[in-house]
């Protein structure tokens, strides 16, 4: 490429696209080790040959080994889920979360997000909605389920006479924005579930709804998708030893995509509808 046609303003451009692709350094594609003697074929090379003259004789230097630093504990290791855990322990109130949550370090997706969604509706509320992590709207604005699936998740549950600012309390598994919205990584979501599953036992709802395959499998522990798993009750069973009700379900952004599957969804809430009138809730 011509170097003068590059302008700086398609540079930053595509800096800002690999950094939405979660490419946060340039690295070679094999690893190089620097700390290896250079091959025969290059120290023969070095050696003066018979006919040359001798060279002054060179100081002999007893090498420095460097000095042994203990590597620094890289992100998203099992020990920063084993921390997050021990600081999510600490929160007595949904508060003392919040601020707990935004106060972590340990999870790299917090560096590429905007803001740090944690949570909209209210608290307390007999029902817990869990999704999977928030999108560009929801980065932007720090609330999860705002955007366009957000609206349809809103309209879904107006049909059952349910909103967000009476009956639900929402969350994700994830309390920053993936990259492009990639799938997050196993140690992301082991990071944030810390979090997510002490947000649940000081929230302690009546039944918690999970949104989406991601949300399924992380906060059940299961291998199941959410095709097998939608629209069956199951029981969560909370670290404190507490159980509560739960009901997997599509995420309202696979609905987008998939209109026919609404049918489903429907029957869904329905489900809902009457699990809380058993409780005497509604």
């Amino acid at each position: 490429m011509n170097e003068a046609a590059f302008a700086p303003q398609d540079a930053a451009a595509l800096l800002r696209w690999y950094v939405d692709h979660g490419l946060d350094e340039t690295i070679g594609e094999e690893a190089i080790d620097r700390f290896a003697l250079p091959p025969p074929a290059a120290v023969a090379a070095a050696l003066p040959s018979p006919a040359a003259a001798p060279a002054a004789p060179t100081p002999i230097r007893t090498p420095i080994a460097p000095p042994v630093a203990r590597p620094p504990v890289p992100l998203e290791s099992p020990k920063l889920a084993e921390d997050a855990r021990a600081v999510a322990q600490q929160a007595n109130t949904i508060a003392e979360l919040e601020e707990a949550v935004r106060a972590f370090e340990g999870c790299a997706l917090k560096r590429t997000a905007k803001n740090t969604v944690f949570s909209d509706g209210v608290a307390g509320a007999p029902v817990m909605i869990v999704g999977e992590a928030p999108g560009a709207d929801e980065d932007r604005l720090g609330k999860p389920f705002v955007g366009v699936s957000g609206q349809l998740m809103d309209r879904m549950f107006s049909a059952i006479g349910m909103s967000r600012e009476r009956d639900l309390y929402i969350t994700n598994i994830l309390f920053w924005r993936p990259p492009g919205n990639r799938t997050p990584t196993l140690a992301e979501q082991a990071i944030c579930l810390a979090f997510t599953r002490r947000h649940i036992e000081l929230a302690r709802p009546k039944i918690v709804v999970l949104a989406g395959g991601t949300a399924v499998k992380a906060v059940l522990n299961t291998t199941e998708g959410i095709t097998r798993l939608r629209g069956k009750w199951t029981t969560l069973t909370l670290d404190d030893g507490s159980e509560i009700p739960a009901l997997p379900t599509f995420h309202p952004a696979y609905l987008l995509r998939t209109p026919a599957s609404k049918r489903q969804s429907w029957a869904d809430l329905l489900s809902l509808d009457k699990r809380l009138k058993d409780l005497g809730v509604r």
